[in-house]
Order: structure tokens, then sequence, then C-alpha cells
């Protein structure tokens, strides 16, 4: 199959896997500014992998706008996916009917507090207050990590995390 894994990004983990994934999947690579929705067509699966920020996956309606015939997605966010509920998320970038046509993953990325804009440093201070605001006994691990790490750099990245996505892709020739 030719495979193109495009990614979007904001701070490069998401980066980081998609390099990964295109690397063991000997596939095209490209940022999703610079890929247009006609080209989607020259491929027989898209790997689409976006960052997690403000509640939407980054450049995500590249494909949902222009479903191509085979579809795997995969999502890089600062929490443990062992522990979160991505439904919303999912909810927001794709239709019922498409998500029964695609399959998607959930990678954790890191975070580097130095790095971050104006913008981002708002939302995580909101993040921040609002956990402080929850009652300790209604606090989550995720909650408790992140006050535990605010303003810290922190880097879960994990290779090896991407072998449950490159073996479904590989299974699907």
């Amino acid at each position: 199959m030719k495979t193109a894994v495009i990614y979007g990004t904001k701070h490069g983990t998401t980066k980081q896997y998609a390099e990964w994934i295109a690397d063991e999947l000997n596939a095209d690579l490209f940022n999703h500014e610079a890929f247009k929705a006609k080209q989607l067509n020259a491929y027989d699966l898209i790997v689409y992998g976006g960052g997690l920020y403000a509640g939407g996956i980054i450049g995500v309606k590249l494909v949902s706008k222009n479903m191509p015939k085979n579809l795997v997605v995969f999502t890089v966010g600062l929490a443990d996916p062992k522990e979160t509920d991505y439904s919303e998320i999912i909810d927001k970038a794709f239709k019922k009917q498409q998500q029964e046509q695609i399959k998607v993953f959930h990678l954790r990325g890191g975070i580097d507090y130095g790095k971050l804009g104006f913008m981002h440093k708002t939302m995580m201070a909101m993040v921040k207050k609002s956990i402080v605001k929850k009652p300790v006994e209604k606090r989550s691990s995720e909650d408790t990590a992140i006050l535990e790490t605010y303003g810290q750099k922190l880097d879960f990245l994990d290779i090896e995390s991407i072998k449950p996505l490159v073996e479904y892709v590989k299974n699907m020739n």
C-alpha cells in the first residue's frame, strides 16, 4: 500500500511520532500545512497524526472533510492515554459514520512550559486553576500529575508506543 503519514504539531512531539511511524512503514511524510487535499487520492492509506490542543486535533479537517479511502489516526497529548477518555475529541473531529471507517490510536507526548506561547501558557494556567478548585478526593491521577509537574519540561515520548499502530497498518495489507 502506498502510504502517507501526515501530521499537525505545535511543539514537535507529534512530528517525532510521525517520523518514527513513517520510517517503520516506509511511508511518505508530510506536515499537514504542506499537504493539499487533492494529494490524498495518490495514496492507498493515510495515517494522520495530530497534537491535541483546546479539545481538538490539529489540522484534522484535512482528512475529516476529505475522507481518504483508508485512514488511521493518531493523537498526541500530555495526558496518559490509558487513563483518558478521548471520545468527545473524536466526536468533534469525525462524524459517527466516519468513526466506523477509521482506527484511532492515542499516544503520549510532552510539554516544555518554557517554550509555550502566551495563549498556551494561559490555557495551562486555567487548567491548573480548575484542578486546584477540585476537592483532593475528586482529582484524577492526571489532575495530580499536572499539579506536580506544572511549569516543568516533560517528555513522555516512547517509540515503543507506536507498535500497535504499525502492526495494525502492516496487517491491513
